[in-house]
């Protein structure tokens, strides 16, 4: 029986367990991401509510290992927000209970704990964090998570920061820099080069002749074929220039029109791959470019200047900068892809094999440059793979690098962003008002040892400590902003609390967070988010 079933499990074409549990987000990352997944080792520090929901999104879709670091005993309170913790719980370490509750949820991976406090690791031992691809810092005291950013900015590992405060949510990234091949942009236009065909997609175009052909070929041929036709048409009677405006597409549209063939009546025949092409140009005929963003990365000093230290990122985007001086002509490389239309298998495969086959051969190029990089700087050729190559090819409109600022900067009297924050106050309601609170909240915990309004008959007396704090946070930082009585009302009765409600939605954001880091996919935020759970709104700041 055994036999059998692994038999059946090697037969091709048969889904694996894997593939049956994961298949839903394998078509949002690929296998390649699901690897860099599995092979992430991520650390949680603080095993609150938040943390436990954070590492229950990362567990789920089977991050490789966690760690749990976390020195506190549970809680009636961790009982009464946590969604795992129970009341046989409470008395044992927080780190433990989490740890063993989580690993339930994924048998493949694997669950670790440290039955430590921050400060004590930090004062003891800081390299202990190095060893993580990230690091997750849930409900941290102020003076605790200025530290732990430090040694993590300068080991150059990624600082998720987290944090729950009644209805209110926080998230900050500190990383240095996060280059992202595969980006995956919305509404993302085909890379067809109609405007200027190379050479071999001119070949191709001048093989059709739409003026002698069959009606059933007339029908069948592809409609970016068609578009290509009646551009070179185009170019002809308006000195070579692209349809831009409107009016000028509207002709052009108009000139593809009269192409469909007529009946003996003189009406025109039902030719859907002609309506293709006329649905098509907006999107088909633009002018082919570099897009600014990538022009950025390509004169970015890590692109100019490469070391032994330089990552395969750079010394890739240096190889297309070349590619783009010399073969490219000025362009990226070929994507090789092109979108399903109207025509029959044989011209469709013939017309993408002519994309596929560009594409390769630009790849090739940009490989050679790359093999050249890596000698020049001492490194082994194969240490940039194919697959590494290909990506950054066929997602070359659509590499992004995100550069965020260090805590000790945000935090900084000289190098805070107050810009930032000034102009987002023009709106007393802005999400810039609870970081201000969040702020003003950490300077009471400084001068007062607790957060306000823990307790009920707190609530009146720390209402005007807490206004204290936060007009000496305002006017130490010079920022000459009016804080509504509201929201100082409003945080001293939180309590600091951690609401369930509010730490699942922040976990499941901050979870797809640093699924993005570790796959190096999508678009991270830059650099803080915060959600406002009265309103249900939420908003990114450059802090």
């Amino acid at each position: 029986m055994a036999a059998a079933v692994q038999q059946a499990q090697q037969q091709p074409g048969r889904v694996s367990m894997k593939e049956q549990r994961y298949d839903r987000q394998l078509r949002l990352w690929g296998d390649h991401g699901q690897e860099a997944l599995e092979l992430a080792h991520v650390c949680l520090i603080c095993a609150t509510t938040t943390g436990q929901e954070i590492l229950k999104n990362l567990v789920l879709p089977g991050v490789g290992s966690f760690t749990v670091v976390d020195g506190n005993q549970v809680t009636g309170e961790d009982v009464g927000n946590s969604f795992f913790l129970q009341r046989s719980n409470i008395g044992q370490n927080r780190a433990q209970c989490t740890t063993e509750l989580l690993q339930e949820l994924n048998s493949d991976v694997s669950g670790n704990f440290v039955e430590e406090n921050p400060d004590t690791l930090l004062d003891n031992d800081a390299s202990f964090f190095c060893r993580f691809n990230v690091v997750i810092a849930t409900q941290l005291p102020e003076s605790t998570l200025l530290r732990l950013a430090e040694v993590l900015w300068n080991y150059n590992i990624p600082l998720l920061v987290c944090r729950t405060y009644g209805l209110v949510g926080y998230m900050r990234i500190v990383i240095k820099e996060h280059p992202v091949i595969e980006s995956h942009p919305d509404n993302a236009l085909d890379d067809l080069r109609l405007d200027n065909p190379f050479p071999e997609l001119q070949e191709h175009i001048q093989s059709y002749d739409l003026d002698h052909m069959e009606k059933k070929d007339h029908s069948h041929t592809p409609w970016l074929v068609i578009v290509a036709k009646y551009l070179e048409k185009w170019y002809n009677e308006n000195g070579g220039q692209i349809p831009k405006s409107y009016k000028e597409k509207e002709a052009f549209r108009e000139m593809i029109r009269q192409g469909i063939l007529k009946n003996e009546n003189g009406v025109q025949e039902d030719e859907e791959n002609f309506e293709e092409a006329i649905k098509n140009v907006n999107t088909a005929v633009i002018p082919t470019k570099i897009p600014v963003c990538i022009e950025e990365i390509l004169n970015d000093d890590h692109c100019t200047n490469l070391s032994q230290q330089t990552s395969s990122f750079w010394i890739l985007a240096r190889a297309l900068k070349e590619f783009v001086a010399k073969e490219g002509q000025g362009n990226l490389p070929v994507r090789g892809t092109i979108p399903d239309m109207i025509a029959d298998s044989g011209k469709f495969i013939q017309l993408q094999n002519v994309y596929r086959e560009k594409a390769k051969k630009d790849a090739e190029a940009v490989g050679n440059y790359a093999a050249k990089m890596l000698q020049s700087i001492g490194k082994a050729p194969e240490s940039i793979s194919q697959r590494e190559l290909k990506l950054l090819c066929s997602n070359s409109a659509f590499l992004r690098v995100v550069r965020c600022r260090s805590l000790s900067e945000e935090y900084g009297l000289h190098t805070s962003n107050k810009d930032e924050i000034i102009s987002h106050m023009d709106n007393p309601d802005s999400e810039m008002v609870l970081y201000l609170m969040l702020r003003a909240v950490d300077r009471f915990f400084k001068h007062h040892g607790r957060y306000p309004g823990v307790y009920n008959y707190q609530v009146e007396d720390d209402i005007g400590k807490l206004k204290t704090c936060l007009n000496g946070f305002l006017q130490e930082y010079g920022l000459p902003v009016t804080v509504k009585d509201d929201y100082i009302h409003e945080f001293c009765r939180y309590g600091a609390a951690e609401p369930h409600t509010i730490a699942a939605f922040l976990g499941g954001a901050a979870a797809q967070e640093i699924v993005k880091i570790i796959t190096k996919q999508f678009v991270i935020f830059n650099n803080t988010y915060i959600y406002n759970g009265m309103s249900q709104t939420s908003a990114t700041f450059k802090l």
